[in-house]
């Protein structure tokens, strides 16, 4: 094969936002984010598939060193890594990690990133441990399956606890918005009136987590924005909903899925919500259901039923 056929046959990586003053992303670049649905696995990409890959790196120590050690067994030899991160979110340890990892690579500042680029070496060292403690476990603490990234991972997260405490019996079918590994849904399959249970989150790995943790015909899995979804017509919908996005606060995405939730009930269909106790979700509930109220707070977080 020529030199021209070569080129147009050498794939080109991502993995999340990259931002485009940062980072010029190649023509026709894959993205392998588990936060993009419907995007592939960097997982399943064939050793040394890759030509280059520019990955924003996560925040979590474990699930960054996971994506960086995936990344890097994904590369030719003599591929391109570009990592970037901004500075107090992982940022500082990048340059360190990749060394960790064989990798000499030079560090640049700029807009409150640290950004390091790199060429596979032929020998890496310490993939295969990193892509061990940042892959798919069983978590003793909670009894379930998950993986570092997830959100409250390696625990029950304290709003879903509380919520979980006090649903009622469900009947009919509903849906679990931003089901995590499954902890709610574990909760609400326990009544035998739930004929149907659609479990919907935007992270990969939770669907795949909560796969393992839920084995009841009853439940449905989907890979999904769920504030993008078209079901209609449900009895009832649960969630603790997002409000991180990329590290930092963003208080209008679990409004979002509150309005996404409206639109996808019957009317007389009921949502139960837990948002923390700082976020102003009352206004937004009652303009969008017929009634809404508290049905139980603590220090933290506040548990809101809405009928639509």
């Amino acid at each position: 094969m020529n030199g021209s056929g070569s080129a147009l046959a050498e794939r080109h990586g991502i993995h999340g936002t990259i931002p485009a003053d940062l980072a010029e992303v190649p023509s026709g670049a894959e993205q392998f984010s588990p936060l993009v649905p419907g995007s592939p696995s960097l997982e399943v990409v064939a050793e040394r598939g890759l030509a280059s890959m520019i990955v924003l790196a996560p925040p979590g120590t474990l699930e960054r060193r996971y994506v960086l050690a995936l990344s890097l067994k994904a590369l030719r030899i003599g591929g391109t890594l570009v990592a970037l991160a901004p500075r107090n979110r992982g940022g500082t340890r990048l340059h360190g990690e990749l060394a960790e990892f064989g990798v000499a690579a030079t560090e640049t500042a700029r807009a409150h990133y640290r950004i390091c680029a790199c060429v596979r070496p032929e020998r890496l060292e310490g993939i295969a441990d990193a892509i061990a403690a940042g892959g798919p476990r069983f978590v003793e603490a909670t009894g379930l399956w998950s993986q570092p990234g997830i959100f409250s991972w390696d625990r029950i997260d304290a709003g879903s606890r509380l919520l979980a405490a006090h649903l009622p019996e469900f009947e009919g079918c509903g849906a679990d918005f931003g089901c995590g590994v499954g902890i709610l849904a574990r909760t609400v399959l326990q009544s035998r009136r739930v004929t149907a249970l659609g479990l919907v989150d935007i992270d990969h790995r939770a669907i795949d987590a909560a796969k393992r943790n839920i084995a009841d015909s009853r439940a449905s899995f989907q890979w999904a924005d769920a504030t993008a979804t078209a079901t209609t017509g449900l009895d009832f919908v649960v969630t603790n909903p997002p409000f991180h996005e990329g590290g930092g606060e963003n208080r209008a995405l679990g409004l979002t899925v509150a309005r996404a939730a409206s639109a996808s009930l019957r009317k007389g269909g009921e949502l139960w919500l837990v948002a923390n106790r700082h976020l102003a979700y009352a206004p937004v509930l009652r303009d969008a259901f017929t009634s809404a109220d508290t049905v139980v707070e603590d220090r933290d977080f506040r548990v809101f039923r809405a009928i639509k």
